[in-house]
């Protein structure tokens, strides 16, 4: 076994602080990584608090994972000591069903193993990216094209493949019309990517205040919700709609911006469930979906996609023991765009 050093939440009432716990070793077909950054993703504190309930704990949160490959099994093809490497959302999955052989892992039927907070096939519990190292099976893990910075990929294993999935699936490109609801931590990479695919794009806050980002990011339009004529002069106007926020929003409100045929894409899970009139999805024969991550072969096309693109994350880069401060700054939506853990004081 080896010995990891990092940062837990004991309860979900406990702030986080150190941690030592032990990897398995690898084995013929484990890739092992030490891991340098670790992107923080909101849905790490609704986890370590048990915002959603089924919080296991001990927890090492952490899902937007890059590091140097340490050491490889027997058995391992795509990986090599000291190639850039990254872990996302999940380390594992069925690998037998039609959502996993059809590269959908996402969607496991049996589901898929969660980076933290899940439940190896052994029934040993994940830990996640607030570690010095972590140990994965070489087909659950992705390649760090050069050109992406180690510390501005991170958040790409989240933020990037949960926005580039449905800007892809949905047609994003030239000629549509999305917008993006939100400017935070997906909202920010879903603009970057909606952009680089050749959409025009337009980003929907609730005050003007990060317009001038917005436009730097690519967006572009900004209108403020906050103004109730932002909803008349836009009304029947988009094809695509990601509502990248956890906050209640009248979804009926914001249906209305589509086109005939448009689709509204749920990104973002909010505390309570929000009521949708029927009339709004039937008038204008109107979707409203949603969106989870993608699967290992997606994941790596978005990471390639960006690097051909030369995207990656707006990053504030913090040490792991501001991780607690770094929480409650993110709730206050204090960060352009994520908070990615520099881990090089574990090692």
């Amino acid at each position: 076994m080896i010995k990891t050093k990092a940062f837990a939440a004991q309860s979900a009432t406990q702030p986080l602080s150190p941690f030592e716990f032990s990897r398995r070793d690898p084995k013929e077909n484990d890739v092992q990584i030490e891991i340098q950054f670790c992107g923080v993703c909101h849905s790490d504190i609704h986890q370590a608090r048990n915002e959603w309930g089924g919080s296991t704990f001990p927890m090492v949160p952490g899902h937007e994972i890059v590091g140097i490959v340490k050491s490889v099994g027997s058995n391992v093809k795509k990986f090599k000591l000291g190639d850039r490497v990254g872990v996302g959302c999940f380390v594992d999955s069925c690998r037998t069903c039609a959502s996993c052989t059809s590269g959908l892992e996402q969607f496991c039927s049996q589901g898929m193993v969660g980076t933290y907070n899940g439940t190896e096939k052994d029934g040993s519990p994940t830990y996640g990216g607030y570690s010095s190292q972590i140990v994965v099976d070489e087909k659950y893990v992705l390649r760090i094209p050069e050109s992406i910075p180690m510390d501005a990929a991170a958040p790409l294993l989240c933020a990037g493949i949960t926005t580039y999935s449905p800007l892809k699936h949905w047609n994003a490109g030239p000629g549509k019309k999305v917008a993006v609801i939100g400017l935070g931590g997906l909202g920010h990479m879903a603009v970057k990517i909606a952009h680089a695919m050749g959409a025009e794009v337009t980003v929907l806050s609730q005050s003007l205040k990060k317009k001038d980002d917005a436009k730097r990011l690519g967006a572009d339009h900004f209108y403020a919700t906050s103004d109730a004529t932002t909803f008349e002069k836009l009304a029947g106007n988009f094809d695509l709609i990601l509502n990248s926020v956890s906050a209640e929003i009248d979804l009926n409100a914001y249906l209305g911006l589509l086109k005939i045929d448009g689709t509204m894409v749920l990104l973002g899970v909010p505390d309570k469930p929000a009521p949708v009139s029927a009339f709004s999805l039937i008038f204008g024969r109107k979707n409203l979906s949603g969106s989870l991550i993608g699967g290992i072969k997606e994941t790596q096309e978005m990471l390639d996609f960006c690097a051909q693109h030369k995207l990656a994350s707006d990053i504030e880069l913090i040490p792991i023991q501001k991780i607690n401060e770094a929480y409650e700054r993110m709730i206050k939506g204090d960060v352009r765009y994520r908070f990615v853990i520099d881990l090089k004081s574990l090692h």
